[in-house]
């Protein structure tokens, strides 16, 4: 099948060729007819099988007819990262070039006044990230009511980053009459339950089995030591061997591992660049185009590199950690052998890591192969590192400053000793008393009198007091006067009374 026999205009068509698109994906045939009759499409496919350009032209067909108003834009691609967001832009940009189709990128890192007067001036297409989006809204310069075509691009990532409620926050303000494209890579049962809610009879589409790799990626798995040091070591080894590494990923579960391995691959002589969250949008996009015009040999990435990017020259994967989450095998992998070509992935096992491992494999449904020796079950447990070697704090005395434990004196051998005499020892034993005779039970106590009630006080109490400091310990009495044994000086003062005659 050509992308002449799927109904697009002759527009879309001049662009695709010069793209140098030949044939569609299965997904971009299947999803394409139904999104042009204005039907909801629910599309499952593998990651990089070309679901963005599978919602990317039947948009730029539709939107052929009709125009933009301020603050009202026609059609809304919501998206998990700041990079992918970028990435459906360069798309648009590309295969729309014989369209006047104005294009607003709301992401994260940029200055809301440019994208403020982009969007009064009118978007046919707005491409944005759940967070920023909320804010324009919230500051009463964007309206979603006029919305025609409503994109949710890597709907498990949205899951996974958290962006479910975002979504479902955006989705009850956009008109009841939109069209709703909805893609994704794998379908767990919260994804099932935002598209039953908000996708009206969608067409479902499955180019591959969800959670699948593509059989173009050679998949292999290397058993190395559980220390860090000793696992930086393995990995400079893994990449010296690969003689015919184009451009390669690696992939770190940690942002702080990011910038580990990056410093480590630096000193060594390797040509490497990072990316991760923390970095400003400006240094993330450097990196990136780096990356893809081969300024840039390695990559070593979070997460955040998982997802969508679509950079098709990547020969190899590298995962320096086993992922948490085995889907998130499924996208790293799948930053190589796309549209066809060939690629390879390493994945790099410990002895605690062998869990994630059987995870993975139960989810793509299939073995992957070990790279040298496999391990046995005869092979010594590793001890999991310590926390300092996982590049966690050690300890802390009260001033911040880190202590080092002095480490334990050996414990001396008790040598034998000489034997001794006995000698003998003798024990003055105390007289034994006689016993005590037993006591006669008391007689019972006769009825209590009725206390008679307590006089009036009138003259000052005298109770005694023991003078613990005489040697006697004989009773002394004190007078109270309201103070205990207290009196004080002005009490103590004389008073003079006036006379009468006064």
């Amino acid at each position: 099948m050509s992308f002449d026999q799927l109904g697009l205009s002759p527009k879309v068509l001049e662009a695709v060729t010069a793209a140098g698109y030949t044939n569609p994906t299965p997904i971009q045939a299947q999803a394409i007819p139904p999104a042009l009759e204005r039907r909801d499409v629910l599309g499952l496919a593998q990651t990089g099988s070309g679901k963005t350009a599978a919602f990317t032209l039947p948009m730029l067909h539709i939107m052929e007819k009709g125009r933009a108003r301020a603050r009202m834009p026609r059609t809304l691609i919501l998206e998990p990262t700041r990079e992918l967001a970028a990435q459906v832009q360069e798309s648009f940009d590309s295969l729309g070039k014989n369209h006047k189709l104005t294009v607003a990128l709301l992401i994260g890192g940029v200055s809301f006044e440019e994208q403020a007067r982009k969007i009064d001036r009118g978007a046919d297409v707005v491409i944005a990230t759940p967070g920023r989006l909320l804010d324009h809204m919230e500051r009463g310069k964007l309206l979603l009511t006029g919305i025609e075509i409503f994109v949710v691009d890597e709907a498990d990532r949205m899951l996974d980053m958290g962006f479910i409620p975002d979504i479902e926050r955006i989705c009850k303000l956009l008109p009841f009459t939109r069209q709703t494209l909805f893609f994704s890579a794998t379908m767990p049962p919260e994804i099932q339950r935002i598209t039953s809610q908000f996708l009206s009879n969608p067409v479902r589409i499955e180019a591959e089995r969800p959670s699948s790799t593509a059989s173009t990626i050679t998949q292999r798995l290397v058993k190395v030591p559980s220390d860090p040091k000793a696992k930086r070591d393995a990995l400079r080894a893994l990449l010296r061997s690969q003689t015919n590494v184009k451009n390669g990923i690696v992939f770190a579960n940690r942002k702080t591992t990011v910038a580990t391995l990056e410093a480590s691959l630096k000193k060594h002589g390797f040509n490497v660049g990072a990316l991760h969250g923390d970095m400003d949008q400006r240094s993330r996009m450097v990196t990136l185009e780096g990356f893809r015009n081969n300024d840039i040999t390695y990559l070593i990435a979070s997460d955040v590199a998982a997802r969508g990017l679509d950079i098709p020259e990547v020969s190899h994967v590298f995962n320096f950690d086993v992922p948490i989450h085995a889907e998130d095998y499924v996208h790293r992998i799948g930053r190589t052998g796309r549209a066809g070509r060939e690629g390879q992935a390493f994945t790099m096992v410990t002895s605690q890591e062998s869990k994630q491992v059987r995870a993975i494999e139960a989810l793509i449904k299939k073995e992957i192969e070990w790279e040298g020796a496999a391990p046995s079950a005869s092979d010594p447990v590793e001890a999991a590192p310590s926390r300092e070697e996982r590049g966690g704090r050690g300890g802390r005395d009260r001033g911040g400053k880190s202590r080092e434990r002095k480490p334990r004196e050996p414990r001396a051998v008790v040598e034998e000793a000489a034997p001794v005499e006995a000698v003998a020892v003798v024990v003055e034993q105390p007289e034994i008393s006689a016993p005590k005779p037993a006591r006669t039970p008391r007689a019972p106590r006769a009825a209590a009198a009725p206390k008679a009630p307590k006089p009036a006080a009138a003259a000052p109490v005298r109770m005694e007091q023991i003078d613990r400091n005489s040697p006697r310990r004989e009773p002394v009495e004190v007078t109270s006067h309201g103070f205990a044994d207290h009196l004080p000086a002005f009490m103590a003062r004389p008073v003079r009374v006036p006379t009468a005659s006064e």
